[in-house]
């Protein structure tokens, strides 16, 4: 889900810039105020983790490819703050030492990949945590920023092309691929987080802390 170099129109990756601009600011802020000492070893690990996790697996169209985004987990981890300069980090990493997506539209891949998680899927947790048990309201979630993150990154590709595309033939390969994405990011988001309540539940930023007698 990382845009090529070149593919957009000036238009749109200055706005994909901007809102990543503002976003990661918003992020680097908030991560002063709530990051504990303990998150910081784990984020790098966790960033360690993404940029494997998130090799291409099964190409789609135009250059890109369909890949695990790691970005719901990434929040439940270390919060919305963190887990989204997590992901950045990553999405920098990806474009500067192994040409994923480009640098005039990394803004768009940091938006895609890392503020969706952070800004929409981190509420959606919160809500869905309540219901269900935490392992399950992570995978939905992770499901559900699949898809967020798709719809958002196939209107940056269509609506933004430098050159027209067959709009609803990208949309309909790119949206059917991550449907599939979107079930397997579930599963294995569910599967780490329930392993981490079992053996290291303090890890996880987004657990309910024990109500005091």
């Amino acid at each position: 889900m990382h845009i090529p170099e070149g593919f957009l129109t000036g238009e749109a990756a200055a706005l994909g810039t901007l809102t990543a601009a503002v976003g990661v600011g918003v992020c680097l802020r908030g991560a002063a105020r709530t990051s504990r000492e303990k998150d910081l070893p784990v984020a790098g690990l966790a960033a360690a983790f993404f940029i494997v996790g998130e090799a291409p697996f099964i190409p789609v169209t135009l250059g890109t490819n369909a890949h695990l985004l790691g970005g719901a987990l990434a929040v439940a981890l270390l919060g919305p703050y963190l887990g989204a300069l997590t992901i950045t980090t990553v999405c920098i990493l990806q474009a500067l030492l192994f040409g994923s997506g480009g640098i005039t539209t990394l803004g768009t891949t940091v938006t895609v990949l890392a503020l969706v998680p952070a800004f929409v899927g981190y509420p959606i947790l919160l809500a869905l945590r309540k219901p269900l048990p935490l392992h399950v309201a992570a995978g939905l979630t992770a499901a559900v920023c699949v898809l967020l993150s798709a719809l958002l990154f196939t209107a940056f590709m269509t609506l933004g092309a430098k050159s027209g595309i067959d709009r609803s033939t990208f949309a309909s390969v790119t949206l059917g691929t991550y449907a599939v994405v979107a079930v397997i990011e579930g599963v294995v988001t569910a599967l780490l987080i329930r392993a981490l309540l079992s053996i290291r539940p303090d890890l996880i930023r987004v657990r309910r802390r024990p109500v005091p007698a």
